[in-house]
């Protein structure tokens, strides 16, 4: 018997036949779902001519280039700062030192329950800081804060003998945490990492509300445009599946760091044969 086998019970015919049942019935579902949907867009026209027609004209199309260029712009700077942040803080939050642990915790407690929304309007009107700078600001407090959790959390899920381990090797603290918890931490945390990297993405859209020009500020102005008949939902059917397809991307990006690291010859186990009482082990390069 597989391990696989051991672990759960292999259905018999009936619950095979079950199952099979089930999926066709989801996929009838799922696909009568979908033609509703068409069936009411469709109907309510909004596969016009007229509704699409502003995606021909070459002042549109910049509109919206220089919208995602915005976007980029945007999440690439926060991605970085918050990434920094969350460094700082989680490093904060490890130190021996109890006033700055506190301080650290104080901090990361206050702009995680923080709405980011709600910083980034401060920032915006009480500070009176141009849109990008308060954007990015308001999504690096927030992520950094919650990434420094992440980072914290990594760290912390390590074994505890690796840490006692490298100590016993007369490692001083900095090198313990660059050396040997942080790269065993860094596959535990990537999935976290990624998944809030893709909330910051999303969160860009909010600098519509404080008129930073990105994507979806591009796009209200294409669909509050009455000379084409308001083409409210053509402009979301084409913003959406950039959205998604950027997310995507980063989760494809993810994939593939914590592949190659898998095949990394840094990360491979390494073997030692066993040594005779009263010799030394062979060194591990």
């Amino acid at each position: 018997m597989t391990t696989a086998n051991a672990l759960y019970d292999v259905p018999g015919p009936k619950t095979r036949k079950r199952h099979r049942l089930y999926g066709i019935a989801s996929t009838v579902v799922i696909l009568g779902l979908l033609a509703w949907i068409l069936y009411l867009l469709f109907d309510t026209d909004q596969f016009t001519y007229t509704k699409w027609m502003p995606f021909e004209y070459k002042g549109i199309q910049e509109l919206l280039l220089r919208g995602l260029g915005n976007t980029l712009k945007a999440f690439g700077l926060a991605a970085v700062l918050s990434l920094a942040l969350g460094t700082l803080l989680a490093v904060g939050r490890l130190s021996d030192h109890r006033p700055v642990r506190w301080l650290s915790t104080l901090v990361v407690e206050f702009f995680r329950a923080m709405p980011v929304l709600v910083m980034i309007f401060f920032i915006f009107v009480a500070l009176k800081v141009q849109p990008l700078p308060a954007l990015v600001a308001g999504l690096t407090l927030y992520n950094g804060s919650v990434l420094a959790e992440v980072f914290r959390s990594g760290v912390n899920s390590v074994e505890r003998g690796q840490r006692e381990a490298a100590f016993a090797l007369g490692l001083r603290k900095t090198q313990v945490m660059s050396y040997v918890l942080v790269p065993q931490a860094v596959r535990a945390m990537l999935p976290a990492i990624i998944s809030q990297l893709v909330v910051a993405l999303k969160d860009t859209s909010l600098g519509y509300l404080i008129t930073y020009e990105e994507f979806l500020h591009a796009g209200k102005l294409i669909a509050s445009n009455l000379d084409y008949d308001l083409p409210f939902i053509p402009v979301v059917m084409v913003i959406s599946p950039i959205y998604i397809g950027m997310c995507m991307l980063l989760s494809w990006f993810a994939g593939w760091v914590s592949r190659r690291e898998q095949r990394s010859p840094k990360t491979e186990a390494v073997d030692v044969a066993p040594a005779e009482p009263g010799t030394l082990l062979p060194r591990v390069q």
